[in-house]
This record gives C-alpha cells, structure tokens and sequence, in this order.
C-alpha cells in the first residue's frame, strides 16, 4: 500500500486558486479512476475533478467553502503498490513547481486528461476511526489524531498563542475566516467537534445565539424598538444592521475583468430603435414549422444571426486589439459570447464559430449554451476566446444601456424589451412590436462611422428579414 495526494491542479487560463464547492465521497470511500470527486470553482467556472488514482480516500484536506491554492492537497488517498506520499495525482507540477509524471509516462496539466492506473486491484472500502461525514459523504469534521501532518499543521498552526498566552481555539481556515467575517471571538466558543476543534456550525450555533440576545437587550429598550419598527420594510425584520459577503469567485473575477476593460477601451456607444414586427411574425412561423420542432427560437437567436451576418460588411468589430504587440488581429471567424446571469454571477460563455451555424443550428447552440450556464456546469473552454457579445437586458424589462465591452472583445450587443408601441407605419400611425439596440465598442478598432453602418445593417435584417439576402 502506499499514499498518494491529488494537489489542486492547474485548471488553466492562469487561475491561482479555487474555491471548493462539494465533495462527492467521503473519508473511507473506494473510488475508482476518474470518479468524479467533487466539484471546485474558479474565477470562471465550476469544474468537476476526477480522480487521478483507484483507491481509498483518506484524507479530505479542505472542507466545502474553503480557498485553495494551484499545488495545495486536497485529497489524499490509499493506492495498491508503494508510491512517493508527496506525489501529486494529476501527474502535473508539484507545490514548488517541478513537473512531476504518471506511472505511464504521461504529463498531465489539466483535471480531465485521463489518469491512468498505475497499479491493478484496489484496497478494501475502510472507515477511518472518528471521521464524521453526513449522509451524502461530505466530512462536516475531520480531525483525528492519525491525521497527516500538513494537514494537522492546517488546522492549528504549531505554537500559535493568543494575545492571553493561551493556546488559539483548534479550528480549520475556513471556519477562523466565517468568525472574522461575523466579528466573533472564538475564544468565546466551545468546540464540539473531535478534540474540541470548533466547528462551523459551532460558530453559526453561537453567532444565532448572540443575535438573539442582541434581541433581548433591544427589547429593554423600547424608544430603541420603537425607532426600528417605525424603519418598516425589510429592515425592520433584519437580524442584523448589515453584513458582508466575501467577494470570491466569478463575482471577483467579473469585477476585475469589468473594471479593466472600462478603463483601458475607450467606450463609445449607440443606440438604434427599431419596428422588428415582421421579425416576431417569422418567429411566430417558424415555432410552428417542422424544422423547428422542439427547438426554443427567440428573438435572441434572430439577433444573433443578424450580427454574424452584418459583421461580414463591418469586420473591424471583430478585430483584437493586442496592447503588447502593438498590433491589430483581424479575427476572421466569430465566437459569439451570450452575456448570462446566474446564481454565481455574470459570465459570458461563446459559441464558438457561431458564422458558420444556420439559425436552427444558433438556436440549438444558444439552448445548449444558456442551459450549462444556469446549471453551473460552464465548460472553461467555452469561457474563453470570445470575439464579440450580446446581452439580452430586456428579459429584465430594460430598453436600453450602455454595457461594458467584454475584455479582449471590440464590441457588444445588448437588446432591450420587445414592446408594443405607437409607430409610423404606411403613412399612418400603428401599434408595432419595437427594440432598442445598443451598441458599445472600442474606439481603438471602430470608428464611429463603422459602428453606425453595423448597428444600421443589424437593424435592417431585423426589421425586414428578407433584405438578408442582399446584406452577403
């Protein structure tokens, strides 16, 4: 038998760490190779971690919740044959950065690529002595005396004292940062895990009970109670005056990404309405045609369409301006990015040559691309290498905006609200279906001329869906 530690691995596009999300087994499972483990984000995605041996788990380093750097332990495991302890699964590069190698020979950077198992047979399923997990595998705690030292070291920092010359509370990083960030001392709690490690939920037990008697003391105060009944609203039955939210994640990634691209391209934008009646009524046929069947077709998708069409005429705003070779990349292809909301935040995956798809081929696409994003299951791949945008704001009943470019993009698309409105038509005055377009670029790549002509074109294929054929 031998002991083998699965590091976080280099997950690409040059990410320094990972958030874990969940943990699909538990200390004491047999896993087999490529059993998928768990699930970690990064700043662009969740991503799924196989497993890179068959064996038995042993060690679950970090617990749902906590931040890890790329070369950090994270899952130790029991293998058949004898191997190095410090060797990392993922045959990739170790915590100082060396490349270390598979059995087989092979060089792996990415979860995903394939372990292969480098020894037949694996041990018998066993339970470590005091791990505590819940039902669906993952350890609420895990401490136990037999436990590795890097990760004992993890958990309580050898001769770390407190101000008082006591020893600080045993606690894991994740649980020591959930008290910082509700202003608790945890000297103050008595830890119910093994050992006396203090748990999350000791702190959450502690932080419910402090609110309560905060409660209490209020209500000897009645001009106090009084003063916060007379609030109203939600902040009358606010347990708390405020709190803060860690920012981590796609949040701190999209943060980033925004603020950059605001202040390095320099921003214009225009608007453009538009009567798209006879593009609703050729959605209306198309819903109810054969070769649409089951497929969700949406304005989006006509939209879509539209802009690959109108760049054939106004390639310049699917060029890439590169800063550090000083040099203009005309990108002669289009992977056409869907601005998406989702529980995680914003993010911004493409189609990848979305040129070469007819519309029923877009839409399929954009089903496929917007149900990944709100599960959560965003492959990195389609994260990147983005050449132009569109985001829909009038599923939020918007009109129109000013949307940021997507960094490393020249141009994005947002469509507001469809809208039934009063509208010259024929020389008289009819209810229409009407959108706004919005149209932000970089003035670096697009002068304003250009961006006009393409807001232009999109809206003529959008208002009158047969002068495509004379827009090619």
């Amino acid at each position: 038998m031998g002991i083998k530690v699965f590091k976080l691995p280099d997950l690409g596009e040059g990410l320094t760490e990972s958030e874990i999300v969940s943990w699909h087994v538990a200390e004491g499972d047999r896993v087999e190779l490529n059993q998928i483990l768990g699930e970690v984000e990064t700043a662009k995605a969740v991503v799924e971690l196989p497993s890179p041996f068959a064996g038995v788990v042993t060690v679950l380093h970090e617990a749902p919740g906590s931040t890890v750097n790329v070369g950090e332990p994270i899952v130790s495991f029991e293998v058949a044959g004898s191997g190095d302890p410090s060797e990392n699964g993922t045959g990739g590069r170790s915590s100082n950065g060396a490349a270390t190698a598979t059995a087989g020979g092979r060089e792996a950077n990415l979860v995903g690529y394939g372990a292969q198992a480098e020894a037949s047979g694996a041990p018998r399923r066993r339970r470590r002595a005091g791990a505590v997990g819940t039902g669906g595998g993952v350890p609420v705690a895990r401490t136990a005396p037999a436990r590795e030292p890097a990760a004992a070291a993890r958990a309580q920092p050898a001769g770390e004292l407190a101000e008082s010359g006591k020893e600080r509370p045993r606690s894991t990083p994740p649980v020591r940062k959930l008290a910082r960030d509700l202003g608790i001392d945890l000297a103050e709690i008595t830890g119910t895990g093994e050992q006396g490690l203090i748990t999350r939920s000791d702190v959450e037990r502690f932080h419910t009970g402090a609110t309560a008697g905060a409660g209490e003391r209020g209500r000897e105060q009645p001009a106090a109670a009084a003063t916060t009944a007379r609030a109203g609203g939600w902040l009358a039955g606010a347990a708390e005056r405020e709190s803060r939210i860690p920012i981590k994640g796609m949040r701190k990634h999209t943060a980033a990404a925004m603020v950059a691209s605001a202040f390095t391209a320099p921003h214009a934008t225009s608007f453009l309405t538009v009567d798209v009646t006879p593009t609703m009524e050729l959605l209306a046929k198309l819903r109810d045609s054969r070769a649409f069947s089951g497929i969700k077709i949406t304005p989006l998708t006509v939209l879509a369409k539209a802009l690959c069409i109108a760049l054939e005429r106004n390639p310049s705003l699917n060029w890439r301006w590169d800063e550090a070779n000083q040099e203009i990349v005309r990108q002669n292809y289009v992977n056409l990015g869907i601005a998406a909301a989702t529980e995680r935040g914003l993010i911004v995956p493409n189609i990848k040559d979305a040129h070469a798809l007819d519309l029923r081929q877009l839409a399929l696409a954009l089903g496929e691309l917007t149900g990944a994003a709100r599960s959560g299951k965003t492959a990195p791949a389609d994260l990147t290498g983005g050449t132009i945008s569109i985001t829909n704001i009038g599923v939020f009943g918007i009109d129109a905006g000013t949307p940021i470019i997507n960094p490393g993009e020249a141009a994005i698309l947002a469509m507001g609200a469809v809208r039934r409105q009063p509208w010259e038509y024929q020389g008289g005055i009819a209810l229409r279906q009407v959108v706004t377009l919005s149209l932000s670029f970089d003035h670096r790549l697009v002068d304003g001329q250009q961006g006009a002509t393409f807001l232009a074109d999109v809206g003529t294929i959008l208002a009158e869906p047969g002068m495509v054929l004379t827009m090619v």
